[in-house]
C-alpha cells in the first residue's frame, strides 16, 4: 500500500463553487467580528489594507488595533472601523504589553489577524505569545508579516490554537517557521509547517492543511508582487473566517480571489503597476462571479 500523500488539488472556479462559502449572516454581528492587530507608527497602511479587505469579503464588524500615535488618523481614514490605540515606544514601535488594550475585543472576535504593519520583534513576539489566552475557544487566528517572523520563538504558546490557526508566510518567513532553508518543493515545505503548527499554510502557490491535504492556486500574475498585496490576502482570509468558513476553505477561496483580482487588474491597468489598494475594489466582483 502506498504511503505517498495525495497530489495537490488545483483550485478552479468549479472547485470553489462546489465548496461553497457559508451564507452570510443578516447583520454585522451575524457576518462575523474581525480584529486586526498591527499598524506601527510608520506602517499603519498595512493594517488598513488588511482591514478593508476583510470588509470587502463580507465581514460584519471591524476593529483595528494600531499604534497610539496613528490611531486617530486611522479612525478617520477607515470610518467603518472601531480603532483601539496600542502602547508604543518613542520610536513608534508597538511595545510588550500592548495586547492588554485589546484583550476584551479579542475575546469576542470571531477571527483575529496579527502582523500587518508591525515592525519590532519584541512587541510582535509578545502579541503572538499572548493571543491564544486572549481569544475565545472558537476564535480563528491568522498570523502574517512580522508576526510570522517571531512565531517560531513562541511555538509552545501557539499550541492551543492548533486547528484554528492560519499562517501566510513568504519564503523567508517560511524558513523561520521551519528552522531551516526552504527546499525545492513548496508542497513539502508547506506540509511540514502545517503539521508542525497545526495550521493551514499558504506558501507561494501552495496551500497545506495539517491533515496533509494540499491545493495549488491556479491563477495570479506577477503584478501581485507589490507592496501591500500580502496584507490584502491576509485580510481576505480573516474576513472569510469571520463569515464562518473553515480555515482550509477560507485560505483556498482567499488565494484564488486575491489572484483573480490581480488578473483583472493586469488587463485593466497592465501586468505590472497596479496597486494593492486597487485589489480591494475587484474582490467583491470576483466573489460575485464565483457565487461567494
Amino acid at each position: 500500500m502506498s504511503t505517498e500523500p495525495d497530489a495537490p488539488q488545483h483550485i478552479t472556479p468549479n472547485v470553489l463553487r462546489e465548496w461553497a462559502l457559508p451564507e452570510p449572516g443578516a447583520g454585522k454581528y451575524g457576518r462575523g467580528q474581525v480584529l486586526v492587530i498591527g499598524g506601527a507608527a510608520y506602517t499603519p497602511g498595512a493594517a488598513m489594507l488588511s482591514a478593508l479587505a476583510a470588509l470587502r469579503v463580507g465581514a460584519g464588524r471591524l476593529t483595528l488595533a494600531v499604534g497610539a500615535s496613528v490611531a486617530k488618523h486611522v479612525a478617520v481614514a477607515v470610518p467603518e472601523s472601531g480603532v483601539v490605540p496600542l502602547d508604543e515606544d518613542d520610536d513608534g514601535h508597538v511595545v510588550v504589553g500592548a495586547l492588554a488594550a485589546v484583550a476584551d475585543t479579542a475575546g469576542t472576535s470571531d477571527a483575529v489577524l496579527i502582523g500587518p504593519g508591525l515592525d519590532e520583534p519584541d512587541g510582535a513576539r509578545d502579541l503572538v505569545a499572548g493571543i491564544a489566552d486572549a481569544v475565545g475557544p472558537d476564535t480563528f487566528v491568522v498570523l502574517d508579516a512580522f508576526a510570522l517572523g517571531v512565531a517560531a520563538d513562541v511555538e509552545d504558546q501557539l499550541r492551543p490554537l492548533h486547528g484554528r490557526l492560519v499562517l501566510t508566510p513568504n519564503s523567508g518567513e517560511a524558513e523561520r517557521l521551519l528552522g531551516r532553508d526552504c527546499g525545492d518543493d513548496d508542497v513539502a515545505d508547506a506540509r511540514e509547517i502545517a503539521e508542525r503548527y497545526g495550521a493551514v499554510v499558504a506558501l507561494s502557490d501552495v496551500i497545506a492543511a495539517p491533515d496533509g491535504r494540499t491545493w495549488i492556486k491556479g491563477t495570479g500574475s506577477g503584478g501581485l508582487g507589490t507592496s501591500g498585496s500580502g496584507d490584502v490576502l491576509s485580510g481576505v482570509v480573516v474576513g472569510l473566517l469571520a463569515r464562518g468558513a473553515d480555515p482550509a476553505q477560507a485560505v483556498a477561496w482567499a488565494s484564488y480571489v486575491h489572484a483573480a483580482a490581480g488578473d483583472r487588474l493586469a488587463v485593466q491597468v497592465g501586468p505590472l503597476g497596479y496597486l494593492a489598494s486597487e485589489l480591494l475594489t475587484e474582490i467583491p466582483r470576483v466573489l460575485v462571479e464565483l457565487g461567494g
